[in-house]
């Protein structure tokens, strides 16, 4: 939380109690963590972007950078190092991430981009002043282009790991632990208990392995549930759980919840999804939609990523037979939920048609 702190424009995102949410559900509380502003992007994922540039610049120059206070101190620090850019391959927001942390740094960025990624998503992330690259291919072609245009004078910040690259997406998972010390936190301020379950959304898992670190860690004041959710048609962790071991599911991954559609999980982040997730779930679209529409109620702007979570549960809790799903998951009116708004209207004219749908 220390680095974060000293970034410009850091401070924390609202834990939102949103008793709309809960009667809706029919649990007893409902928390939100608001990540549709974070660091001013729309979306939470520059924390662990911005860590993991950190310690790998460290790392490449070969000291620590010690107690700096403004960004300037770090820029002069990395004057041996350039010219030099960041490469990322992204579904949206790590890449914006990682490009908006090369602009603060004066440093290149190069994102690669699935085909399908809409306009807006792309214009986003050129408007940090990246060179986006557009992929002939899914959100996992396009990190094989990534990997191979690192070197020298670009520097790869990959929230997906695979065998020979790990420590850069282990420090992306760490980054993302800022916004889980802070709910600990606010609920403390608030005398408030933790959550009895934990709904978290899953694209490579890093966000997850995140949530269940901090979670199932021997500290951990609360040990809730933890329940994952993910598009149906890019249920990678979900099949690698059946299988006991990662695999791939082939493509196409076109659901609307985009920073989700990713065929294979990190394998950084699988040894920690798989032991501590204990409920694995895969929707489709429309309860994303609809989970969009219950946060817009309680006042909170949710992109479709952001609204899978809650979307998702929902749909588990009014699809099982008898009540079965709050059985497994032991919910009921006096649980304590909370989901995570991950990212807000990225891209805001398919963000106003589902508001007006």
């Amino acid at each position: 939380m220390r680095f974060h702190r000293r970034l410009p424009g850091y401070e924390e995102t609202p834990l939102v109690d949103a008793p709309k949410l809960a009667s809706a559900l029919g649990l007893g509380k409902v928390f939100v963590k608001d990540e549709s502003s974070r660091l001013g992007l729309p979306a939470f994922k520059v924390l662990g972007a911005s860590w993991a540039v950190y310690r790998a610049l460290e790392e490449r120059i070969g000291e620590d950078f010690g107690d700096w206070q403004e960004i300037s101190e770090l820029r002069e620090r990395l004057e041996p190092l350039r010219p030099l850019s960041l490469v990322a391959a992204t579904d949206g927001n790590h890449g914006r991430a990682v490009a908006r942390v090369a602009r603060l740094l004066e440093l290149g960025a190069r994102i690669f981009v699935p085909d399908d990624m809409v306009p807006a998503r792309r214009e986003a992330i050129a408007d940090e002043g990246a060179e986006v690259i557009v992929v002939d291919g899914t959100y996992d072609e396009a990190v094989g282009l990534s990997a191979g245009a690192a070197g020298e004078s670009a520097l790869l910040v990959s929230d997906m790991s695979w065998p020979g690259y790990e420590r850069i997406p282990r420090w992306v998972i760490e980054g993302y632990s800022t916004m889980l010390w802070e709910i600990d936190d606010e609920l403390e301020k608030r005398n408030e208990e933790g959550p009895d379950l934990v709904v978290v959304q899953v694209g490579v898992g890093a966000f997850a392995a995140a949530v269940a670190r901090h979670f199932r860690s021997p500290g951990a004041s609360t040990r809730p549930k933890l329940m994952s959710v993910e598009p149906a048609n890019a249920d990678c962790l979900l099949e690698s759980a059946a299988a006991g071991r990662v695999v791939s599911v082939p493509g196409p991954h076109d659901s609307i919840m985009s920073g989700l559609n990713c065929g294979r999980p990190s394998l950084v982040a699988w040894p920690t999804v798989s032991r501590g997730i204990d409920l694995l779930v895969a929707v489709d679209d429309a309860p994303a939609r609809e989970g969009m529409h219950l946060a817009a109620q309680s006042g909170i702007v949710s992109g479709e990523t952001g609204a899978a979570g809650l979307g998702g549960l929902l749909e588990l809790l009014r699809a099982s037979e008898e009540g079965a799903a709050r059985k497994v998951l032991g919910v009921g009116e006096e649980t304590r939920v909370l989901f995570f708004n991950c990212e807000g209207a990225t891209d805001p004219d398919a963000y106003r048609r589902i508001m007006a749908g």
